[in-house]
């Protein structure tokens, strides 16, 4: 029997670079891995380019629900599904824009259950507009905290990608190599470099905040 399909989940805030790694790393890993690898587009975009507005408090359950549908289908065709977000974003803009947590539980659970990996992208890329999708660059940090307070309230685990271009790419797949390198034999750098990167590993100590596992760590260069 067919091992099921790894889920790699990427959230974060409004022009953090998602729909550009969810493209550039389900093509990586296929290339890669040999592994069969598809990517997930943001069904909220689809929905508002379609109807030409943003969608109502009384919407945002379907739209949860289509994005979760679109995820599993996916899966079902593929070893490895990259999501261009999740039903947890839904859930975070009910919470911001209408004061609606009712999507919380639901969307959590999926995250925890059907998701192997989630990513969360940094605010370290500049805001541009992008249609009605964008409020604007005062929303990037209340998302990103609302993303972390229900993560860590949910039990959910996830890992920070930061960096620019090739950077932020590079980062996601150093988070992800060992999961998928227990789907695949190794072949090229994406498993190759793992050693030479844990063996360069040193212990470190944060200045700004005194812990050795924060994500300043990962912003450092």
């Amino acid at each position: 029997m067919a091992a099921e399909a790894l889920i790699l989940a990427i959230v974060g805030a409004e022009s953090t670079g998602k729909t550009v790694l969810a493209q550039t790393l389900a093509a990586r890993i296929e290339a890669e891995t040999g592994l069969v690898c598809t990517w997930v587009p943001e069904q909220l975009r689809i929905w508002c380019e379609a109807r030409g507005r943003t969608p109502r408090a009384d919407e945002q359950a379907a739209i949860a629900s289509a994005q979760r549908d679109a995820i599993e289908a996916a899966a079902a065709g593929a070893d490895v599904v990259v999501a261009d977000t999740t039903p947890l974003m839904t859930a975070v803009y009910s919470r911001l824009l209408f004061a609606d947590d009712t999507l919380d539980a639901e969307a959590c659970a999926w995250q925890r259950e059907r998701c192997a990996a989630t990513l969360l992208t940094a605010l370290d890329l500049p805001w541009v507009p992008d249609g009605l999708q964008r409020d604007g660059p005062q929303v990037r940090a209340p998302v990103d905290a609302t993303i972390r307070e229900l993560l860590a309230r949910h039990g959910v685990a996830w890992a920070l990608v930061c960096g620019d271009g090739d950077e932020r790419l590079e980062n996601a797949l150093d988070a992800l190599a060992p999961l998928l390198r227990e789907r695949s034999a190794p072949r090229r750098g994406l498993f190759t470099r793992l050693a030479g990167r844990d063996a360069a590993d040193r212990p470190w100590r944060c200045e700004l905040c005194d812990d050795p596992a924060c994500e300043h760590a990962a912003r450092r260069g």
